[in-house]
């Protein structure tokens, strides 16, 4: 089985590019960190990021494009492919990607509200008391 579950911060802004009959691909750079902690005999363990190139295609690709930005939060569920390729000197790259199939967005609305996102922001509402119920302000306190 070939699946893979990360959540992370996004590091730029996503790459998106078009190709035959709209269809489009995106690319984006997540960042993963493991906390530090310090081992019982005092020793630190500082923090640790690693950094993951997503591809995401079609649909998805259009949705990273309009919604995903630098500093996001996401959670991406995926299969890790390998590949290699010749760069213009000859020598040859080792590249490791993620294909994302499926996508969430945990960034708060707030964030998104900053980055000019036009989504309402919902106010909670006042709980009403049922029928024969008293209000809080019909409670004593003791």
């Amino acid at each position: 089985m070939n699946k893979i579950m990360l959540i992370g911060n996004v590091g730029a802004d996503p790459e998106v590019r078009y190709y035959e009959a709209d269809q489009a691909v995106a690319q984006v750079r997540l960042a993963t960190t493991e906390r530090g902690y310090t081992l019982q005999n005092g020793t630190q363990v500082p923090d640790h990021t690693d950094w993951h190139n997503l591809v995401m295609y079609r649909r998805l690709a259009k949705v990273v494009e309009k919604y995903v930005h630098k500093g996001d939060k996401l959670y991406v569920e995926g299969r890790i492919r390998y590949r290699s390729y010749d760069d213009q000197r000859g020598v040859r790259k080792f590249v490791t990607e993620i294909l994302v199939d499926n996508m969430e967005m945990l960034s708060p609305k707030a964030a998104a509200n900053a980055t000019g996102a036009n989504a309402p922001e919902s106010a909670p509402q006042p709980v009403q008391p049922r029928p024969g119920e008293k209000s809080d302000d019909e409670v004593l306190p003791f």
